[in-house]
């Protein structure tokens, strides 16, 4: 594909000078992440990120303008998600809470809702007052063990470092109680790269530090601790409130194979609709 092809395929508006700018910087400094230490990397993280938007001024998540009605739908959607999975009273633990919209909406059914985040800073100052914040250095899950029934992480896992994604895959596990669930939401690598490197590679080279292919994910889970994957489907938005389903893994295992064969296909829209990583796990 050409570099104007992948651009247009990015969804960027910049031109493909400041798109590689862009991109050279987030290489740089996602390879210092890559090549860092395990002690470096815990206060690595954010600093990183930081230098990204100071030496990125026109990046989107600077400049894009957010549209309040969209965003809102978008934390419903996960609310919802969350609700299929989560027992009423439920202990909810969500890793990478960000702006907390989704967990804002959970503790209205949750009885404890957990906040877990690399800094204080990102998250908002008022929250319902069931809603605790647990501060991590982007790898321990500092609740206590076996307390959580449902953990929940979205766009999180491929930012991680892998050493640094397993050790979390296990302080997930520790956390939960017997027969509680992680629901994960990635982005499947044989789709990608869904990360700036899309403009110019066929591989993350960015702060996607690892993309992962429920075959991978698989291993990594049941090395953690976990059993019983299952595939979460959400049905397209109509009635409300939007359903959910589990499905079997092995069927998306199947076409993982079959995208491997012929790796092309992988970018057609059906595919890469059924092979977004939705994954729920029991420990």
């Amino acid at each position: 594909m050409s570099s104007d092809g992948r651009r247009n395929a990015v969804g960027d508006e910049r031109s493909i000078e400041r798109l590689r700018a862009h991109y050279e910087i987030e290489v740089e400094l996602a390879d210092r992440l890559r090549h860092a230490p395990p002690d470096e990397r815990r206060s690595l993280y954010g600093k990183v990120y930081d230098e990204l938007f100071r030496r990125v001024p026109d990046h989107p998540q600077l400049t894009r303008r957010v549209d309040p009605a969209e965003q809102a739908a978008y934390a419903r959607d996960q609310v919802q998600l969350v609700r299929r999975f989560l027992a009423p009273a439920g202990n909810y633990v969500e890793v990478g809470a960000g702006d907390c919209a989704t967990v804002r909406g959970v503790a209205e059914f949750a009885g404890r809702a957990t906040a877990v985040e690399v800094s204080a800073d990102i998250l908002p100052e008022r929250l319902p007052t069931n809603v605790e914040v647990a501060i991590s250095d982007g790898v321990t899950i500092p609740v206590p063990a076996g307390s959580a029934d449902l953990v929940y992480s979205n766009q999180l896992m491929e930012h991680l470092h892998p050493d640094d994604a397993m050790q979390q895959l296990s302080n997930i596990a520790r956390a939960l109680r017997p027969g509680g669930r992680y629901l994960c939401i990635t982005p499947n690598r044989l789709t990608g790269p869904h990360d700036i490197s899309l403009a110019f590679d066929d591989e993350a080279r960015g702060f996607h530090l690892r993309e992962y292919t429920y075959a991978e994910l698989r291993a990594a889970f049941e090395q953690a601790g976990f059993r019983r994957l299952r595939v979460v489907e959400q049905l397209p938005r109509g009635a409300l409130p939007r359903a959910a389903m589990t499905l079997p893994l092995a069927p998306y295992l199947a076409v993982e194979r079959s995208v491997l064969r012929r790796p092309a296909r992988a970018k057609r829209g059906v595919f890469r609709r059924l092979l977004g990583i939705h994954l729920i796990a029991e420990r």
